[in-house]
C-alpha cells in the first residue's frame, strides 16, 4: 500500500466533472475507478441508481477520492491543496487552469478557489526559499511583496528579496 492517506472530496453531484477537470490539468493524472449508487439505501441517499457515488483519481500520481454526497457539506478555505511550482510558467499554468470559472474574489497571496469551491495554493518553490532566509530583512521584504499579490510573480518576489 503506497498511499495510506487519500484525501476525499465531498461534492453535491459534481464528483465526476471535478475529477475530469483536475485530471485534465495535472500531468501523470487519471481516473482509476468509479463506483455507483444502487437501489440499496435510496431512501437515505436519495440518488438515482447508476449515478456516480465515488470516483477515484490520481493527480500527478497522488490518489484522491471524490464523493457525490449531496449538498450537506461545502468546501472552505480551512482545507487547501498546495502546488509547489518550479517556475513562472508552471505558476501561470495552474493559476489559469484551476482559476477558470472560480471565484476571483477568493484570490490572494497565491491562493485561489476553483469552480467547485476547492481552495488551492499555487506556490513557487522560490517563495519558500526566500521566506526561510535567515536574513529576516530579505524574508520580510519577500513576505510584504507576496501580500500585495494575487497570482504570485517570481520575478517581483526576487526583486523584493534582493532589494538593498
Amino acid at each position: 500500500m503506497k498511499h495510506k492517506i487519500i484525501p476525499c472530496l465531498w461534492f453535491d453531484h459534481q464528483a465526476e466533472q471535478a475529477a475530469d477537470f483536475y485530471t485534465g490539468i495535472f500531468p501523470n493524472s487519471k481516473v482509476t475507478d468509479i463506483s455507483r449508487y444502487t437501489e440499496a439505501g435510496k431512501e437515505i441517499h436519495g440518488k438515482e441508481p447508476g449515478s456516480v457515488l465515488t470516483i477515484a483519481f490520481e493527480l500527478n500520481g497522488q490518489p484522491y477520492t471524490a464523493l457525490n454526497g449531496g449538498p450537506i457539506f461545502k468546501f472552505t478555505e480551512a482545507i487547501s491543496f498546495q502546488i509547489k511550482c518550479e517556475d513562472q510558467a508552471e505558476v501561470d499554468h495552474y493559476w489559469e487552469k484551476l482559476g477558470e470559472g472560480g471565484d476571483p474574489n477568493a484570490q490572494q497571496c497565491g491562493w485561489l478557489k476553483d469552480k467547485f469551491g476547492v481552495s488551492w495554493q499555487v506556490v513557487p518553490r522560490q517563495l519558500l526559499e526566500y521566506t526561510k532566509d535567515p536574513d529576516r530583512a530579505k524574508a520580510d521584504r519577500t513576505t510584504a511583496a507576496m501580500m500585495q499579490m494575487k497570482k504570485l510573480d517570481i520575478a517581483a518576489l526576487k526583486r523584493a528579496y534582493d532589494e538593498a
